[in-house]
């Protein structure tokens, strides 16, 4: 009997993207012999106990629903395998990680947090970023230069209302040169990586729809970047097992690469960019359905 693998995604709607990897990834595994199916993560009549094995793709609304979404998570890994994890979703889903990576000697791009109910400190000699710890989609994210703080303190409150947690960082300008990199690896192996533009143009509101992976292109990532990718996941806590991982890399102020996000949870793999890594994806699904 084929194996049933159930690839994870979410209802669509207008602050939805489209996951043009989906119809990829399950004729692929359809060709490898699975009896592949997508789901609606928060679709009640779903029967997760029937599926061997339940992949996380395209759950992209989980950022605004993050307790749900990990309450979901919990209750599926009971049911079926679920990768990545549960323990992985609950770390991955609150960029508060971003400091524990620091923590373990990983170069991060520098990060300060402000709770609801914390006073709104904004640097006063730099341009910088705003965003909430749970995102996707440079969702709630804005750049703002020192003299546009009643702007930033706006959104700051607007996202305390929300009871959102904010993260600043400094805008690093070699994105605007070298732009961002995402480093995709799956099964434990270098998958493929690619190169997009910088997602945050000054003057965007925060509430305004980005598009989140401009001018994605093929890259060939360099022996520093793999250093860092490497390193970023060897600091995951306890060592779970990841189905796959996508490191998202930036150029530091000393023009050195730099974790900008983790994503374990649904990280946008960008088959139709690198079809030949479909077949490699699907293998590596069947193993770990049958495994």
């Amino acid at each position: 009997m084929p194996s049933r693998v159930a690839l994870v995604t979410c209802r669509p709607g207008p602050q939805v993207s489209v996951d043009r990897d989906l119809p990829v990834l399950a004729g692929a595994l359809t060709e490898a012999g699975a009896d592949a199916s997508v789901e609606v993560w928060d679709d009640p009549d779903v029967d997760w106990g029937a599926f061997d094995l339940a992949v996380i793709r395209s759950t992209w609304d989980y950022s605004w629903r993050t307790a749900e979404f990990v309450a979901w998570a919990e209750r599926c890994g009971e049911l079926t395998r679920l990768v990545n994890p549960a323990e992985v979703v609950r770390w991955n889903t609150d960029k508060r990680y971003l400091g524990q990576l620091a923590a373990a000697g990983v170069p991060v791009v520098p990060t300060r947090y402000i709770a609801p109910g914390e006073t709104p400190g904004l640097p006063d000699d730099h341009e910088y970023v705003v965003k909430p710890t749970s995102g996707a989609g440079a969702r709630f994210a804005a750049r703002y230069t020192p003299g546009e703080h009643e702007v930033a303190v706006r959104q700051l409150a607007r996202m305390h209302e929300e009871g959102f947690t904010a993260m600043v960082q400094p805008y690093l300008k070699r994105i605007d040169v070298s732009g961002e990199r995402a480093v995709q690896f799956f099964g434990g192996r270098l998958l493929h990586a690619g190169r997009k533009g910088a997602v945050l143009a000054p003057g965007t509101a925060y509430d305004a729809r980005k598009v989140a992976h401009p001018g994605i292109e093929p890259w060939t990532p360099t022996a520093a970047e793999l250093a860092v990718a490497e390193r970023a996941l060897a600091a995951v806590p306890d060592a779970p097992e990841l189905l796959y991982a996508r490191v998202d890399l930036v150029d530091g102020d000393d023009g050195q690469p730099c974790v900008m996000e983790l994503e374990l949870v649904e990280p946008n793999l960008f088959l139709w960019l690198h079809p030949r890594s479909a077949p490699r994806v699907a293998a590596a699904i069947l193993a770990a359905a049958t495994g």
